[in-house]
């Protein structure tokens, strides 16, 4: 088989919420040699299932029978490789940045620009929540970077599809 279309894929997963199962998925794609760059796994719309996000690097091919490995396993209700499909994603992350008196002000000019809302406020660091795509979170924490950010917590990626209107 030829591998092509290397890159960052997004699988999305609606498993039974009991224990063990997000180990034993997690074990089916580190044997096949993936690393999962993000993970977010919550409560569905379903009683007793969970609903999975995940984001892996590697080619097409090898992401989509992984994925056909997970929809055999027995905790597996629905597995889907979306990366191709119309699908809407968001990352949430918390930043605590160095922030006294007079860089605060500038700091909340700045988040703005993407939709920041202050969690927490210190005498000398403040703690701001957003939420977007990646590229828009790695933009906020590149113009924060300069002020010192002393500490990030990003969840990872949720996504799920468009409607098909």
């Amino acid at each position: 088989m030829a591998v092509t279309n290397t890159g960052t894929r997004t699988v999305i997963a609606l498993v039974e919420n009991k224990a063990g199962v997000l180990a034993r998925i997690c074990g089916l794609f580190r044997r096949q040699g993936f690393n999962i760059s993000s993970l977010a796994v919550g409560k569905s719309e379903q009683e007793g299932l969970s609903r999975m996000t995940f984001v892996v690097e590697g080619p097409e091919e090898v992401v989509r029978l992984v994925a056909a490995k997970l929809d055999r396993l027995i905790e597996v209700v629905k597995v889907e490789d979306i990366s191709d499909l119309d699908h809407v994603y968001r990352e949430m992350v918390l930043i605590k940045v160095s922030a006294d008196n007079e860089k605060r002000g500038e700091i909340l000019q700045l988040s703005n620009i993407f939709n920041v809302k202050t969690v927490d406020v210190g005498s000398d660091q403040m703690t701001i929540e957003t939420t977007g795509e990646s590229s828009e979170i790695e933009s906020l924490l590149e113009l924060l970077e300069p002020y010192g950010i002393i500490e990030v917590m990003r969840t990872g990626r949720v996504a799920v599809l468009k409607s098909k209107e």
